[in-house]
């Protein structure tokens, strides 16, 4: 693979973005970076500080932090400031408030240039909302990765369940559809499609039809 190649996937929330780019990401050989983690992990931290959210306190934890990738196994672990946070900072909580942390202008300019440190050298498979529109407009390969409402909650659902919990799917729909609307509308970095991204509804394909598709879209762009 070239030096310098970057693969950006965008899309919205429980899209299966994370997992695909991933499994992407390790058959390519290149390294993973998890964009919606880093969100939240600033929103865990903003929890567990005991404040109550507002911009500014945001904007401090993101200018601060420290967060960490350490690939072991198939799991991409997260660290903030040398703990662990990987499974915390999947919970409700988190999930809640996290569109409000990432829709702040100086959390996301802080995020951006994590972001853009991390993947100076190429070699990524990166995912997000606004990677091919503005961490990394210059990616050779773009991919809009989105599904219906419906069945992103059904994804989402049953990840809920593996992890014993009680999964009401239609308050997780509507949550999605907030998040989406939240996403779409904010006034920085607002969620969209690149011109030049590639659409890819995943509605009825299963996770490695859509890995192999981004291989090939990937072969394609080389």
């Amino acid at each position: 693979m070239e030096k310098g190649f970057v693969v950006a996937i965008d899309g919205p929330a429980g899209a299966g973005k994370s997992t695909i780019a991933k499994l992407a990401a390790g058959k390519l050989g290149f390294a993973y970076i998890d964009t919606g983690a880093m969100y939240r992990a600033v929103t865990w931290k903003l929890l567990q500080s005991g404040e109550t959210f507002s911009p500014g306190i945001a904007s401090k934890i993101a200018r601060e932090i420290k967060i960490v990738f350490r690939p072991e196994n198939a799991v991409n672990r997260v660290f903030v400031d040398n703990t662990e946070v990987t499974d915390a900072i999947r919970t409700a909580a988190v999930t809640r408030l996290v569109s409000s942390v990432a829709a702040v202008p100086d959390v996301r300019t802080a995020m951006v240039r994590q972001q853009r440190r991390m993947g100076q050298e190429g070699g990524i498979v990166i995912d997000g909302r606004d990677i091919g529109t503005v961490v990394f407009p210059q990616a050779q390969c773009k991919i809009f990765l989105t599904a219906t409402v419906e069945e992103r909650a059904r994804r989402r659902g049953k990840e809920l369940e593996a992890k014993g919990e009680k999964v009401d799917y239609i308050k997780l729909q509507d949550e999605i559809a907030f998040r989406d609307k939240q996403d779409s509308e904010r006034e920085v970095s607002p969620l969209r499609q690149a011109e030049d991204a590639v659409y890819l509804d995943t509605s009825d394909m299963s996770i490695e039809q859509v890995t192999d598709k981004i291989l090939d879209l990937v072969r394609e762009k080389q």
